[in-house]
């Protein structure tokens, strides 16, 4: 195919300069099996009504979480955004702007911007929040490397950060992007059997740039004994904590109990998991951090009228394209998907979001009693709390239940085989404020059906 591209007249004199013969020449050292070497088998050339029609057969394949009953979650989730959200953010004001580096046109958009950090700052228990990340990967892996930046000269351990061993592999792979580049040691802290995190092991990291580690972690569990971390890490040491956001409703915010930097997944305020994004990360911090922190911050001020004006403050466009020098890369966000999440927010309130927090929180306790009456199944962390999600061991293939409860018009969640491949046999099973006692028995019947099978 690449032969097929026109000769644009100097074609020959390029290829004779850099010593080739020919375009193939040129794209030798992209491996043939990935080569393109034929045409695209693309159809000939169709009417708008005929690719309207084609596009709705390919689309209807999809199997979307609210066609039947989903317990599959694994860091993103079904939810429930109410109608004026979608129709205040296409509103032009707010879906046409860019970046507002103008504050004297954008004000509306500068004060909306404001509002969402606000909200965050309050959510988590920290003064400072920025205007979101990408997701929560990102947000965990610039709070890291903005640890290291405001303790590595100090420390003891210079470019060394402990990772919570439970770390999804997906949001580990983009911390170790982050990190490796830039000479960052990463060292993983363990958990005990019940799923909590082992606090003496985490002594080792007494004198290292920062600690990060999730509540609820990746297997749903809400360890009420890393409310004490900060005594075993010491003071020095930043804590970097990843949340469920709807799960502080009802738990206490992480900066209520020490924590420097919190960070998490958006998605659950504004915008449903859409495939996988867009979505938006959260990230705020104490005062120390706010200087060094990464992406973009609205500032509240007075204009020359003393009237109340919001801009951008803190760091400039500059800032984002100093490659190498500048304190992140990451310049344009999901500023868009924040307001959604902002506008969520607001419609919810305090008690709207406790309400919300409590309905997940019965829904996922609901499922587990009914799905823990199955002879053959039982909690893969005993006697723990838990927020969305639970892990069960089963006595077989996890991906194989899936596959069977599938066939019965249930998504029964995720293999966590697929992350850890000791954990082949189970089975990570989450819920939302949209669970009914109609779904909890869909799952339950496909769930035993199975296991009867299996065992018989």
């Amino acid at each position: 195919m690449v032969d097929q591209i026109p000769n644009l007249g100097r074609e020959s004199e390029m290829l004779e300069e850099l010593g080739l013969s020919s375009i193939s020449d040129l794209f030798s050292n992209i491996p043939e099996e990935v080569r393109r070497n034929n045409p695209l088998p693309l159809p000939p050339p169709q009417t708008e009504e005929e690719i309207l029609e084609d596009a709705r057969r390919i689309l209807g394949a999809n199997v979307d979480l609210d066609s039947r009953p989903s317990f599959l979650s694994a860091g993103l989730v079904r939810n429930f955004v109410p109608a004026m959200v979608p129709m205040m953010a296409t509103r032009g004001e707010f879906l046409t702007s860019y970046t507002p580096y103008q504050p004297e046109v954008s004000q509306g958009m500068l004060q909306a911007m404001w509002e969402f950090q606000t909200m965050v700052s309050e959510l988590v228990g920290l003064p400072v929040a920025n205007v979101s990340m990408y997701d929560a990967s990102t947000s965990a892996a610039e709070a890291i490397t903005c640890a290291v930046r405001v303790k590595g000269r100090k420390a003891t351990q210079p470019d060394m950060v402990y990772v919570s061993d439970l770390v999804p592999p997906h949001r580990m792979s983009v911390i170790e992007n982050y990190t490796k580049g830039v000479g960052i040691s990463i060292q993983k802290i363990s958990h005990k059997s019940d799923g909590s995190l082992d606090l003496r092991d985490a002594e080792r990291a007494k004198g290292s740039c920062a600690v990060y580690i999730e509540q609820p972690n990746s297997l749903g569990v809400l360890d009420s004994g890393i409310l004490q971390i900060r005594q075993s890490i010491g003071e020095f040491t930043s804590l970097i904590v990843g949340v469920d956001v709807v799960s502080l409703g009802v738990i206490e915010p992480p900066g209520n109990w020490g924590a420097d930097i919190v960070v998490g997944e958006g998605q659950p305020f504004g915008i449903g998991p859409t495939g996988g994004g867009p979505i938006y990360g959260i990230f705020a911090c104490s005062s120390d951090y706010l200087r060094l922190m990464p992406g973009r911050i609205v500032g509240q001020s007075i204009d020359s009228a003393g009237k109340t004006a919001y801009t951008l403050t803190l760091s400039t466009r500059e800032q984002h394209i100093r490659r190498h020098r500048a304190t992140s890369n990451i310049c344009s966000n999901e500023t868009l998907i924040a307001l959604m999440g902002a506008m969520h927010m607001a419609m919810l309130g305090p008690e709207g979001l406790e309400k919300l927090a409590l309905r997940t929180l019965s829904s996922t306790q609901s499922t587990m009693s009914s799905i823990l009456s199955i002879d053959g199944v039982e909690l893969h962390n005993q006697n723990t709390d838990v927020f969305r999600e639970f892990a069960v061991k089963l006595p077989g293939s996890a991906s194989e239940a899936l596959i069977s409860m599938d066939k019965s018009g249930v998504l029964g969640g995720f293999d966590l085989g697929q992350w850890w491949e000791s954990m082949s046999d189970t089975l990570l099973i989450g819920c939302d404020e949209r669970t009914t006692d109609a779904d909890i028995n869909a799952l339950t019947n496909a769930l035993r059906d199975w296991v009867m099978e299996e065992t018989s």
